[in-house]
């Protein structure tokens, strides 16, 4: 199946590669951006202002789950996010984050940065995403 039949607005070029070593992203994408989507960075943190998790597993699914909610708020989803900024507080828990990333994201993967930076007091990772909401939505 083609990248262009998951989402028909967003693709993979058939030239686009990566180093063996690269994570669950896509290099590069085309996205038709006439119908564009951005949230502002989520973070593990109920409606009432509650961290949700101690560990970055904990704290990804939580933070992930809140990013769902607001595509789902836009009528999106993660099948329809080409872009993924990620900020963890020690890039030492890299490994475990991705493990829970690449089980929750869809073919073909969003390209992605990732970087060490200083988050709020209590998280352990912050996330910002990119979508181009379909055509037929």
């Amino acid at each position: 199946m083609t990248d262009s039949a998951h989402h028909p607005l967003k693709t993979r070029p058939r030239g686009a590669h990566q180093h063996a070593t690269a994570g669950p992203y896509s290099p590069v994408l085309e996205v038709d951006a006439a119908r564009l989507v951005v949230i502002s960075g989520q973070v593990a943190v109920d409606m009432d202002g509650a961290v949700l998790g101690e560990t970055i597993e904990e704290q990804a699914r939580a933070t992930l789950g809140n990013c769902a909610r607001q595509l789902a708020s836009a009528g999106c989803s993660f099948a329809d996010v080409f872009k993924v900024n990620i900020y963890l507080t020690d890039l030492a828990d890299w490994t475990r984050f991705n493990a829970v990333y690449d089980g929750m994201m869809p073919e073909p993967l969003p390209v992605r940065t990732a970087v060490q930076a200083v988050l709020l007091p209590g998280f352990l990772v912050e996330i910002e995403m990119w979508a181009v909401k379909s055509k037929d939505r």
